[in-house]
């Protein structure tokens, strides 16, 4: 059987990530959720050079216990001084340390290693409380980088104004060092009195822009982008400026030969079914963004998570097994078809069609389809784990008109007993939405399934990750609504079976491995 595509430890969940990455592999630590108890929250790590192999090393920073300050050591960065010494800066909270104003106390503090990054020594310097002016519940997410052109280091953080409006308050704070040991407050990076507050904040020059990254649930519960051609600013906010939709959320970024590529968890769902509120903490996932001529960022699947799957085959489209009689011509509401194989051509200039496969997708599988869309067509998209009549399935959907893509589901949730009391003034999960362009022409989607895990990626530009648990297999399918399209290929990949005895770890599987040596850390 093949390893989880995702990375989730056992018994346990990915909290934020904190990506760290030398000679080629990122090292990747992130909050350890266990969701059942109050042992503190630890720091864990995990390793990939290639988004498909992952080593679990287990725990690298500990909680300092119930009496600590850091009895929740949550999220922050890692960086590394001239010497070569690294240092892990981050949150410490404690329920048990409330601050003047009642709330958990939120300060900074650090620990530093010689290159284990399994080992760390915690620091018995004073930590960086919130200065005057600054909540001091809301002082957290340290994101450390060097300012070489002013010859300091800056700490990023997500902070709220003192007696601001709640909406309004939340402030991408600053400090500012020569020594990475002490700290002075600093101008606000980016102070746009938008928002309660702006989670894990970290900017990175790419070819001749900065960009600032932050995650936000206020107008929305998702992770942003900005971008500016200075530190100073002033940051532009791009037409689309979100890295994927309310699952995929505390996205961070690291680098790699010219390459930029974001971690973060997709939520698990409340219950484990589709009408579930969405939880913290989830499952680890990897996008990679790429840059745009104008500096806009587009985010997909990273081409060695996709190339994973190796065994491919074109997937044979036929009409749905409905057995109701249909209208023929070529502009019925069943639709004209014409299809050879994995080809077809689908019309429904005043109704829906619909194509499906012949058999059930793998749980596991990555299926790539290019649909060339026709002018003026209403709606169009894919079916997937569909029943043989395909009127029970996830349906992603792209709107033209609407310039975005949605995932919707039938049947959707009753409100009643009567056959008019469904959610039909919710016309789809309106939290995942991703606006998007989508001009007449060939667009492809691909998408990923791992069990009840699914990330969609149109054109390599957006992604739409979420959860599927309410129909675990199904069939594959397209179809248009108002319009036609040519389905040009479809393909579905699986990965070959992991030999017995193999390399590879399991995602959901905890194993013991050594420490990551100094050897592995370089400066960046």
């Amino acid at each position: 059987m093949s390893a989880p595509v995702f990375f989730r430890p056992h018994g346990a969940w990915v909290g934020d990530v904190i990506p760290w990455e030398s000679d080629g592999t990122f090292h990747l630590f992130y909050l350890h959720e266990r969701r059942d108890s109050d042992v503190g929250t630890p720091w864990h790590l995990v390793s990939t050079r290639d988004f498909v192999t992952w080593t679990d090393h287990g725990e690298a920073l500990p909680s300092g216990g119930p009496d600590a300050v850091d009895h929740n050591a949550y999220t922050g960065s890692v960086v590394q001084d001239d010497d070569g010494l690294l240092y892990a800066f981050y949150t410490g909270q404690n329920p048990r340390r409330p601050g003047p104003d009642g709330r958990p106390l939120q300060v900074v503090t650090w620990a530093t290693s010689t290159g284990d990054l399994t080992r760390w020594t915690k620091t018995t310097e004073p930590v960086v409380e919130a200065p005057s002016g600054y909540e001091p519940g809301d002082w957290r997410d340290p994101f450390v980088f060097r300012d070489r052109e002013a010859g300091l280091w800056r700490m990023l953080l997500a902070a709220r104004h003192e007696g601001a409006p709640e909406r309004r308050g939340g402030v991408v704070a600053q400090c500012v060092s020569r020594d990475l040991t002490h700290w002075e407050p600093a101008e606000p990076l980016w102070d746009p009195a938008r928002y309660l507050t702006q989670e894990c904040p970290e900017v990175f020059h790419w070819n001749g822009w900065w960009y600032l990254v932050y995650s936000e649930f206020t107008d929305a519960f998702v992770t942003r982008y900005r971008m500016a051609r200075s530190l100073e600013g002033p940051w532009i906010a791009p037409r689309f400026d979100s890295v994927d939709g309310r699952a995929y959320y505390a996205a961070k970024s690291a680098a790699r030969d010219g390459r930029r590529f974001f971690f973060g968890w997709i939520a698990s769902k409340e219950g484990s079914h589709d009408d579930g509120a969405w939880q913290w903490a989830g499952t680890l996932s990897v996008l990679e963004a790429r840059q745009e001529a104008d500096g806009t960022l587009g985010f997909g699947l990273p081409e060695e998570l996709a190339a994973s799957f190796t065994a491919t085959e074109d997937v044979r489209l036929v009409p749905p097994d409905s057995g109701v009689p249909r209208r023929s011509g070529s502009h019925a509401g069943s639709g004209s078809h014409a299809s050879s194989g994995s080809h077809a051509s689908i019309e429904a200039w005043d109704g829906y069609a619909a194509r499906l496969s012949e058999s059930e997708v793998p749980e596991q599988a990555l299926i790539e389809v290019t649909l060339d869309i026709a002018e003026d067509t209403r709606t169009a998209g894919v079916l997937l784990r569909a029943s043989a009549d395909g009127e029970e399935s996830y349906a992603l959907r792209l709107e033209p008109d609407r310039g975005r893509m949605v995932l919707d589901r039938w049947p959707r949730p009753r409100t009643g007993t009567e056959q008019w009391q469904i959610s039909g003034d919710v016309p789809h999960a309106v939290e995942l939405e991703r606006p998007c362009e989508l001009p007449p022409g060939p667009h492809t989607l691909r998408i990923l399934f791992d069990g009840d895990l699914c990330v969609a990626d149109l054109d390599g530009r957006v992604c739409l990750s979420t959860r599927l648990y309410d129909h675990p297999r199904g069939r594959f399918g397209v179809f248009v609504g108002d319009g036609a399209l040519d389905v040009t290929s479809a393909r579905v990949g699986v990965r070959e079976p992991d030999p017995v005895g193999g390399s590879r770890d399991a995602g959901s599987s905890r194993t013991t491995h050594p420490p990551v040596a100094g050897s592995l850390v370089k400066a960046p």
